[in-house]
């Protein structure tokens, strides 16, 4: 079963950027993979995802700030977040867009002055 291990998050100004990062231990060229949050007291939801194909799309609420992007060769996605806001505070994580395998530990992105 492919682990996905998040990394990259941290504390942030509003305002300001992150890159995050999704490793997998093996390969995930063959499917979409997307970007999820959680923010205490929500609902996960999908903010990005990004298609076998390369096609990508984003939530409403993210959409021009976020950036989705992968490299198969290192079996590695991304998440560019710029002009980050408080509301983006949450636990991110990767995993598959449609039938999400095992989840990872995700990894905290806290926007606050």
């Amino acid at each position: 079963q492919v682990q996905l291990v998040e990394s990259g998050g941290g504390l942030v100004q509003p305002g300001g950027s992150l890159r995050l990062v999704c490793a997998a231990s093996g390969s995930s060229s063959t499917y979409d993979m997307g970007w999820y949050r959680q923010a205490p007291g929500k609902q996960r939801e999908l903010v990005a995802y990004i298609t076998w194909r390369d096609t990508t799309n984003y939530a409403d609420s993210v959409k021009g700030r976020f950036t989705i992007s992968r490299d198969n060769a290192k079996n590695t996605m991304y998440l560019q977040m710029n002009s980050l806001k408080p509301e983006d505070t949450a636990a991110y994580y990767c995993n598959r867009r449609l039938n999400p395998t095992s989840w990872g530990r995700g990894t905290q992105v806290t926007v606050s002055s």
